[in-house]
């Protein structure tokens, strides 16, 4: 019987022991109209549009060392994917905050570039991350919505951080906070914030702007299980092709990453060599990838660090594929692209 259960032992420790690390690698590419649908839009495309996904799971000692052995796969320690006292909750919230801020950004560029009528609202901060032994340990959460502080509506950031700034250590502070969407009551002393070389004081916690916006047609954007900001630029494209009387596409399976900014720049995200993989696998014939500057701030952490353009240039050389790598600066050099694109010849 010990014969048996230590093999198994081993087996369960190798398989399934969580180590302080990540492994990334190459996802799939997922067709961007089954996540957005614009009241009234136009679908009927030809081609597809296509954000692009990269697996993320925490290593056991078994996908730790097979990930040595793969080319795409990356192992990463904690440091390099969350934040300083960030736990695996507070990283999932971030991660679906971003996409909810890519989605804005997203509707947000489209419609205006479209010239179509879009209202945006304001609706307080929400919380990412409490800092340890901060004011709010204890009190607050990551996902609460900070929507009051002293009797008056909380709608930018900025609303907050000015009130705080007028504050000193052991001051109270009155908070109404939006949780599960029941609206909640915290007092909280304001203490100095924990790591701060300023020694500034405040409540503790990182936190965002939590904006919506409304358009006219109405979108509905249905990207849950997605976190991150990288399909940014697709979203865009995707909302434009629904919203706008041509086919973007031109009959074309196109996929791309990269965060879309509210300026319409386009910016560079991570993981793009396992994009570029997942991409080809998924037999995409155009790529847009982010034509990031580097900066000398960025070449002093790292001498090698190379553009997202130049990086999944190198990838697609690599791996032999016939895909197309466009680089991207901005919406309008995507949607320039897709102007001078000839359409695709009807093989059928």
């Amino acid at each position: 019987m010990l014969s048996f259960i230590i093999p198994l032992g081993i087996v369960f420790f190798l398989a399934f022991y969580k180590l302080d690390y990540y492994i990334m690698k190459p996802g799939s590419a997922y067709d961007v109209s089954q996540f957005v649908t614009v009241e009234d839009g136009d679908q009927d495309d030809k081609g597809t549009l296509n954000l692009m996904t990269v697996a993320m799971g925490t290593a056991t000692p078994l996908t730790y060392v097979i990930a040595h052995f793969r080319e795409f796969e990356e192992i990463m320690e904690l440091k390099d994917v969350r934040q300083e006292e960030e736990d695996e909750t507070e990283y999932s919230i971030r991660q679906l905050k971003l996409m909810s801020d890519s989605q804005f950004n997203a509707l947000y560029v489209a419609f205006k570039k479209a010239g179509l009528p879009y209202t945006i609202e304001y609706n307080g901060v929400t919380v990412l991350n409490v800092l340890s032994k901060g004011a709010a340990d204890g009190q607050l959460l990551p996902g609460d919505n900070i929507v009051e502080i002293d009797g008056q509506l909380i709608e930018k950031a900025e609303d907050l951080s000015n009130i705080l700034n007028s504050k000193k250590e052991h001051d109270e502070v009155k908070l109404v906070i939006n949780r599960n969407d029941e609206l909640l009551d915290r007092t909280i002393s304001l203490k100095k914030i924990p790591g701060d070389e300023n020694h500034r004081v405040g409540i503790g916690i990182s936190y965002s702007e939590n904006k919506s916006i409304k358009t006219d047609p109405r979108v509905k954007v249905k990207a849950e299980d997605i976190g991150g900001p990288s399909a940014g630029l697709m979203f865009t494209l995707e909302i434009l092709d629904q919203i706008l009387d041509k086919d973007l596409t031109k009959g074309y399976n196109i996929a791309g990453t990269g965060e879309m900014n509210e300026d319409g720049t386009v910016g560079r995200i991570g993981g793009i060599e396992k994009k570029v993989v997942a991409a080809n696998e998924d037999h995409i014939e155009i790529f847009f990838a982010p034509d990031d500057d580097i900066t000398d701030a960025m070449l002093k952490v790292n001498p090698n660090v190379k553009s997202n353009y130049e990086a999944a240039v190198e990838t697609a050389k690599k791996i032999g594929t016939n895909m197309e790598i466009v680089p991207v600066k901005t919406i309008d050099d995507a949607l320039e692209y897709l102007e001078q694109l000839e359409p695709k010849e009807d093989v059928s």
